[in-house]
């Protein structure tokens, strides 16, 4: 059964359900934050829009322990780098993996979170620059361990919010609220259904008629790709640089209520890389509100057809496709069992995601891989997935995300 609701409900049952760890038995803390792979609805979360993630299996795990000499220590076996800081650091972002805990850190201090020193190892499996938003997981696990650790209480968005301002402000990587929020509040054996701007959400069945019957498959294309900069910031700029003359052209507050004919009506006042930026995000919303129909009605195939549409949205309006993926969309909608196939992420390389017969998932990715080796030469990674819960702290029921 789905569930819905606005974050006022959920995040009051939480602050009224949230017992804070006794310092007594503070010790060691872990939290874990899965991966998400979205499955339609990209590239709309920065302009008000509507996003249909779903959290997989992949996870990020923080362990926080306290520190005496009241220092914050980052450590990874992940990477190499490890960083010490001053209670009092005001230090720039380091262009390494410790600038995403580090960010979350400087944003809990402006909250006024009081934190102890204290010391923080991040390991997980999630992909670096897949599109399954490992520094997301990063934020989060990190975020849930200093909020435990600290003895404090946050509400589920803003523990989004402040995670995405991390990303945004010390990072310096331009992404929306899609990854954080769906990361927190994921819901096994459902997609979530959010509205960027008002974080209102939905969580949408993947149980329901002959949709019970598909899976995810994520084709991961081993072309890596960084959204902090180049591409990624250079189609947000024409997004925002088209929405600004719909908002002033017809009072709407984004692209997020922006119809087509209100696009067109102003298509001669923006250039045609902003217009073609638009229209895939207006119709990304358009075809995430049919696939909320599409998955009540448990039909696999509509779906699955909006999925295929939205890759060629990406490809020819955004243009955050490339060759690789392209391959990847055209040889899946061939193979047998197959309903749906497009670039999931920031794009420029990364993942596919898939939809297929749960029967055919195993030959599916196989086809894949085989045809993707021999077309580049690259072997691929695939993995089949079901929609798992949000974060949690481990062996304590603390913050109840995405019940």
């Amino acid at each position: 059964m789905a569930t819905t609701g606005s974050l006022a409900h959920l995040t009051a049952n939480l602050s009224e359900s949230f017992v804070p760890i006794d310092p007594a038995v503070r010790k060691t803390i872990r939290t874990v934050a899965p991966a998400r792979v979205n499955l339609l609805g990209e590239h709309t979360d920065y302009t008000g829009g509507l996003v249909l993630p779903m959290a997989i299996q992949f996870t990020t795990e923080a362990t926080i322990a306290p520190r005496a000499d009241g220092r914050y220590g980052f450590a990874s076996e992940l990477f190499k780098q490890t960083l010490v800081l001053e209670r009092d650091d005001q230090s720039e972002r380091r262009g390494v993996w410790t600038d995403y805990p580090v960010g979350v850190l400087r944003q809990m201090q402006m909250a006024g979170v009081k934190l102890p020193g204290f010391d923080l190892h991040l390991t997980g499996n999630v992909p670096f620059g897949s599109g399954l938003s490992s520094s997301a997981s990063v934020e989060v696990a990190s975020a849930m361990a200093m909020l435990a650790i600290a003895g404090a209480a946050m509400k589920l968005e803003e523990i989004a919010v402040m995670c995405r301002r991390a990303e945004n402000d010390f990072v310096g990587a331009p992404s929306g609220i899609m990854d954080q929020f769906a990361i927190v509040a994921a819901k096994a054996g459902h997609a979530l259904l959010l509205d960027t701007r008002s974080l209102t959400y939905e969580h949408l069945p993947m149980d329901q008629g002959e949709l019970a019957g598909a899976q995810v498959v994520v084709c991961n294309s081993m072309v890596k790709h960084s959204i902090a900069e180049g591409e990624y910031g250079v189609r947000r700029r024409q997004s925002e640089e088209g929405q600004a003359v719909v908002v002033r052209r017809f009072g709407v507050r984004d692209l997020g209520e922006t119809t087509m004919e209100q696009l067109e009506a102003v298509r001669g006042e923006m250039s045609d890389a902003a217009f073609r930026r638009c229209r895939h995000i207006v119709t990304d919303n358009g075809r995430v509100r049919a696939a909320k129909l599409a998955m009540y009605a448990g039909d696999p195939e509509a779906l699955g057809t909006l999925m295929l549409a939205g890759h060629v949205s990406e490809r020819d309006d955004f243009e955050c496709s490339c060759d690789e993926i392209d391959f990847l969309v055209e040889t899946a909608k061939v193979q047998p069992g197959c309903y749906g196939a497009r670039l999931t992420g920031g794009g420029f390389g990364g993942c596919t995601v898939n939809l297929v017969e749960r029967g055919q998932s195993e030959a599916f990715a196989e086809a894949l891989r085989v045809a993707y080796k021999k077309q580049f030469g690259i072997t691929a990674e695939t993995y089949v997935c079901d929609a798992v819960d949000g974060a949690w702290i481990c062996n304590q029921h603390v913050l109840k995300v995405g019940a």
